[in-house]
């Protein structure tokens, strides 16, 4: 077999957004001949992520990933971008890291011979946050601290703060690739970022209030209502936010909880608890692994109604993602109250959406499956359930469905 023939290719470009898909293709093998595909990538922290499937050459010596099954390796079947979410760590329970996103993300994929594991050919493919003409703008205004993405074009655009994970201090692929969609994205921190305390002993929502009318603000923001994206913690966050503050138009939380949880928050007199923990549900899995999916209390339970956020006051639509796998909390139960207390009082102006098998970080496409982790509220490794292939469909549909219910509900409406 004669090496140098051997191409592979990375269509229809080598560079592309993340939340992109991408097709691989190699051609020059030999007829009916094994051929393994591997694909690593190497993250903002130097943690290494690695997947593996093997193929067989077509008639012609051909390997199509969006045509041929994967006959083993880290996934089987016909998966486009099997290669991409299967990515694993090196290092047990890491998460990918992103920390800049004026940098794209590499994968470099490799094709090896089948029988003696030399590589055949390599390419690289680059997948990046920031279209051209885009403007990343650090905010420190009054006590708000984050970054503000500006798309491309002729303003003004609709406007939406993006929210991350209780002690995820900053993160921003999500909210530049959601930019790049034609929206300005406040990624928002609310602790353990800048100034901002990393072990705060309550959140007072005056922040996120300040945070609200900043965005709404701003020149480049078509109003007169903005977004709230967020997910786990800040989802929570969102909700309050939801609850007691004007100018929110539309909602998305990702696997939430309908009930103050951590921490007390604080709004001028009103007081939120932290929702009780149930310890006896503790469960410990192999390797140390915690599982703390059941320990939260029902919102619904008598002792456990003070925490509960009172989304019954809210007018804006929301959009309520929840896996059915997550075993960071209970996301189905809290997804359902929500929903209960919305219909109880005259309230429709919400939807629901359930992703079986699929765990509790809900991300942008393609971003590898995270099954376990470090829990910033927990101080330890937990699980976060979820099956990867599953998950990686969930994310996908996802993506879509927050671009359709923001260009919905974000335009010249009334807000609450």
């Amino acid at each position: 077999m004669a090496y140098s023939h051997v191409r592979m290719k990375i269509l229809p470009s080598v560079r592309c957004l993340f939340d992109k898909m991408v097709q691989v293709k190699v051609d020059g093998l030999a007829p009916h001949k094994q051929v393994q595909l591997r694909s690593k990538l190497v993250d903002d922290r130097g943690m290494i992520f690695k997947a593996s499937a093997v193929f067989k050459a077509d008639e012609s010596g051909q390997v199509d990933v969006c045509r041929a099954p994967s006959l083993g390796g880290s996934y089987t079947g016909v998966e486009p971008m099997g290669l991409f979410w299967s990515l694993a760590p090196e290092t047990p329970h890491s998460k990918l890291l992103k920390k800049n996103v004026l940098t794209p993300t590499l994968v470099e994929i490799e094709a090896l011979c089948g029988e003696t594991g030399k590589v055949l050919a390599s390419e690289t493919n680059e997948r990046g946050f920031m279209t051209e003409g885009m403007k990343r703008i650090p905010v420190e205004e009054g006590r708000i601290r984050g970054v503000l993405f500006v798309p491309p074009g002729k303003g003004p655009f609709p406007g939406i703060i993006d929210m991350y994970t209780f002690g995820g201090r900053l993160t921003e692929p999500r909210a530049s690739l959601l930019a790049s969609k034609g929206f300005v994205v406040l990624a928002l921190a609310y602790m353990g970022y800048l100034d901002l305390p990393t072990n705060p002993k309550k959140l007072d929502l005056d922040y996120f209030e300040e945070a609200v009318t900043f965005l709404r603000k701003h020149p480049e923001v078509k109003g007169p209502g903005i977004g709230i994206l967020a997910i786990s913690h800040s989802g929570g966050m969102a909700l309050a936010m939801s609850s007691f503050l004007s100018g929110i138009s539309a909602t998305v939380c990702i696997n939430g909880c309908n009930a103050n949880t951590v921490i007390p928050l604080h709004y001028k007199d009103i007081v939120l608890p932290p929702l009780p923990i149930v310890i006896w549900k503790l469960k410990i899995k192999k390797f140390r692994l915690l599982d703390v999916g059941d320990m939260l209390a029902d919102p619904f339970l008598e002792k456990c109604r003070p925490s509960l956020f009172p989304i019954e006051r809210a007018s804006c639509h929301f959009l309520f993602a929840v896996s059915e796998g997550d075993r960071n909390w209970n996301s189905a139960l809290f997804a359902r109250r929500a929903a209960e207390t919305l219909r109880n009082n005259g309230k429709e102006s919400f939807e629901v959406v359930t992703y079986p098998k699929a765990g509790h970080f809900l991300e942008v496409p393609h971003m590898p499956f995270c099954p376990s982790g470090f829990h910033g509220a927990v101080g330890t490794n937990v699980v976060f359930g979820g099956e990867p292939k599953a998950h990686s469909e969930a994310q996908l549909d996802l993506w879509e469905r927050v671009q359709e219910f923001f260009k919905s509900h974000l335009d010249n409406k009334s807000t609450c």
